[in-house]
Formats: C-alpha cells, sequence, structure tokens
C-alpha cells in the first residue's frame, strides 16, 4: 500500500518531513509534535527526519528535545561540509556531498547532506535543496524502501554514488564534442570550454576524494546495528566511487591532452607565420638596400642621363629575386 510522505511548506522551520519506517520497506508520515516523545511502536520501526540545516532553532531542537549531545549537535549544522564520518558511542554521524541538480546550478558545486543515526533514529540534514533524500523518500512510498537505518544510509549512499555517475558522462560527451571540432576554425571557442571542463574536473575530484575516505570510515567502524549486508553495500558504493574518482582523473587528462594538442596547433600556426614573414623580409632586405642605394640624391649617380637604366635596375631586382629563391629552396628554407 503506497503512503504519501508530505514535505512540511517551505520556510524557515526545521522539518522538512518526517517518517516512520515500518521495517518492511514502507512507512507513515510523521508531524512535529508526534517527534520529541517518539518511540517505536513495533519492533523494527526506525524515525527517520530529514531536516534545513540553517534554520535557527535546529540545533536547539536537536539538543534539548532529541537528546542529542552538544558536540554532534554542533557538527550537524556546521558550515564545514568537507566529506567526513566519525562514531559516537553506538551512533554515527557524517557529512557527505551530491552534486548540486538545482537550477542554474553547477554540479560540481557539489551540496552536502549531514547524516546521524544511533539505530533507532536516522537524522539527513542539508541546506540547498537536495534530490537525494527525496528519491529514498519516493521508494518508501512505493512500499520498496529500506528496512532499517543501516539500509536507509546505504540507500542514500547510493543514490548520492550513482547520481555523480551522470555528470562524469555528460562531462566526458563534452570533452569528445570538443575534440571533433575544427581546432583552426573554433580555436577561439574551444579553450575556454576546455578550461572549464579541467575546473570542473578539479572540483569534483577535490569532494570526492575525501567522501572515498568517509564511505570506508562508516563501513570499518559503523555500530552493530549497521549489519553486514549494508556494510556490503556501502564497500560497493566505495568501488563505485572510485571507479568514478578514476574516471574524472581519465576526464582531466583527456581534456589537458587536447588543450596541449590546440596550443601546439596554434603556436605552430604563430610560428609559421613569422617564418613566412622573415622569408618575405629576407627577399626583400637586399632588394630595399639597392633601391636605397640608387635613389641617394648626389651627383654622379650612374644612368641619371640614360632612359632604359630603370629597366636594366629592374632586371637586376628581379634577377636577385630568383638567385634568392633558388638559394632558399636549395637550403630547404622554403
Amino acid at each position: 500500500m503506497e503512503m504519501k510522505i508530505t514535505d512540511e511548506a517551505e520556510g524557515t522551520g526545521p522539518l522538512i518531513f518526517g517518517c516512520v519506517l515500518d521495517g518492511k520497506g514502507g512507512a507513515a508520515p510523521i508531524g512535529r509534535d508526534e517527534v520529541d516523545n517518539w518511540t517505536p511502536a513495533h519492533p523494527g520501526e526506525v524515525l527517520w527526519l530529514h531536516l534545513r540545516r540553517h534554520a535557527p532553532e535546529v540545533q536547539p531542537w536537536l539538543e534539548n528535545d532529541l537528546g542529542i549531545p552538544e558536540p554532534t549537535a554542533e557538527f550537524l549544522v556546521s558550515d564545514s561540509t568537507r566529506p567526513r564520518a566519525l562514531r559516537e558511542g553506538g551512533a554515527i554521524a557524517a557529512t557527505l556531498r551530491g552534486i548540486n541538480f538545482n537550477e542554474e546550478a553547477k554540479p560540481e558545486d557539489m551540496i552536502s547532506l549531514q547524516v546521524w543515526s544511533d539505530g533507532l533514529r536516522l537524522m539527513t540534514l542539508r541546506k540547498a535543496p537536495m534530490q537525494t533524500p527525496r528519491d529514498v523518500r519516493a521508494m518508501l512510498e512505493t512500499g520498496k524502501g529500506p528496512t532499517d537505518a543501516g539500509s536507509a544510509i546505504t540507500a542514500i549512499v547510493e543514490q548520492l554514488t550513482v547520481r555523480m555517475n551522470q555528470t562524469i558522462v555528460d562531462m566526458n560527451l563534452r570533452i569528445d564534442e570538443l575534440d571533433g571540432m575544427d581546432v583552426e576554425e573554433d580555436h577561439e571557442e574551444i579553450l575556454p570550454k576546455i578550461t572549464a571542463i579541467r575546473r570542473n574536473c578539479l572540483a569534483l575530484q577535490r569532494h570526492m576524494s575525501p567522501q572515498h575516505e568517509a564511505l570506508q570510515s562508516i563501513a570499518r567502524d559503523a555500530p552493530e546495528w549497521f549489519e553486514d549486508d549494508d556494510r556490503r553495500e556501502i564497500e560497493e558504493s566505495i568501488a563505485r566511487l572510485r571507479r568514478y574518482i578514476d574516471d574524472i582523473e581519465i576526464s582531466k587528462e583527456s581534456a589537458l591532452v587536447l588543450q596541449d594538442e590546440l596550443r601546439a596547433r596554434s603556436l605552430a600556426s604563430n610560428e609559421h607565420a613569422t617564418y613566412m614573414l622573415t622569408i618575405v623580409a629576407g627577399i626583400f632586405l637586399p632588394l630595399g638596400f639597392l633601391t636605397g642605394l640608387m635613389g641617394i640624391n648626389v651627383g654622379g649617380m650612374p644612368g641619371v642621363d640614360d632612359a632604359d637604366a630603370f629597366w636594366i635596375v629592374s632586371g637586376i631586382c628581379f634577377a636577385i629575386i630568383a638567385l634568392q629563391l633558388i638559394l632558399f629552396w636549395r637550403w630547404k628554407w622554403l
């Protein structure tokens, strides 16, 4: 049976949505008033609260009403969003990152998601809207969602990781598209795009590498309620993330090779133009000397009174050009 879990109205309130996992893949919605004193009505139930991290009353609510220790509450609302994970007694807390698919946002500007769970309660906190919790919630609405806190965390991690793949695929497609463009004609258009791709790769690497370490920490140090199946799922996500990091490295190297090729061709084109200008200057240098010498306005210049002198000088000039072209050809300058 499907059960709709609705978001609370947009605003500054801390609760985005709340639900109780029934242990069978489904969930029932729960309101703010029922959360503070919640206890499982049936074995296997888990409380999941998805919160606005930036809401002013989140930290006091976590500490005073939900019983989260103060250092952990500060960690969950902190603006320090570098991925990491830690264990505190029978609970785990982590900061993870996912691709930013919000309108007019750059995917490499990844969104942070704070996660905390003690096995009976699960808290996820975000600042900007995020698709991953909605996807897991949709699975619960159809009765095919996670059954406990461990599987809920692994589902969240899996959705975060899978969504990175599309960004990497899109980036590789852009590299292939740029590789097929005419470098000579589209030089000014291609170079900024390659630079942007390299910048994107670096940004993704900066977030994904520490996330890889955070997931390893979860798989290694998670409490007993984190079952073996959950650990295997986390390890699968770790392996997938490792492949994505390798793919990003390949994309970055491909963009670098394309950028180097573009610059090499541009440099070769400039050098060829400079070379041709040097050849032209070399041809006209002796001609300029000869015509300058013949054009000085002093007495005794030969041919001043000879009507054929102009044609004689012109013939000498053409002979010099022909001799230079022959010499340049023999010296392999042309």
